[in-house]
């Protein structure tokens, strides 16, 4: 399943990032996971929230540019070689543009990872058949108090 990612383009300043974050605590969005790209004098920022439509509104009300990316979670054995084995699948070899972990506060041998790939339906249907478990969107806010 394609879980929709908010990417944002932020200054590179003090304060912009709390800004960010507690435009979102105030709209009651839960920002459930995030990983933040330096490039100078712009930030990237890739949020995984429990409203995504209503955070990218919130955002471009507040001046930023924010939008809406497909990627993909899956599960991975959270042991040694984890993620090394699900990339030996036949997914493993298609182009992923970046990856980094969501956090599994519920489950301790198994962690999850958010990945972007160049096609994001052929990457699903392979890690299926390799016996890969893809989560929802639902299933990734399940652990969202």
């Amino acid at each position: 399943m394609i879980i929709p990612q908010i990417s944002v383009f932020l200054i590179n300043k003090p304060g912009r990032l709390h800004a960010l974050c507690e435009s979102l605590a105030k709209a009651n969005i839960n920002l459930l996971s995030m990983t933040l790209a330096d490039s100078g004098e712009f930030g990237l920022i890739r949020l995984i929230v429990s409203k995504p439509k209503e955070a990218v509104q919130i955002l471009e009300d507040s001046g930023l540019a924010a939008t809406i990316t497909d990627v993909v979670a899956c599960e991975v054995s959270a042991s040694k070689g984890g993620l090394a084995k699900l990339l030996s699948t036949p997914a493993g070899k298609l182009q992923i543009d970046y990856a980094y972990a969501y956090p599994t506060p519920s489950k301790k041998d198994v962690a999850v990872m958010i990945f972007r790939f160049n096609d994001p339906n052929v990457a699903i249907s392979k890690l299926k058949a390799s016996g890969v478990k893809i989560l929802s969107a639902e299933e990734l806010l399940q652990d969202d108090p």
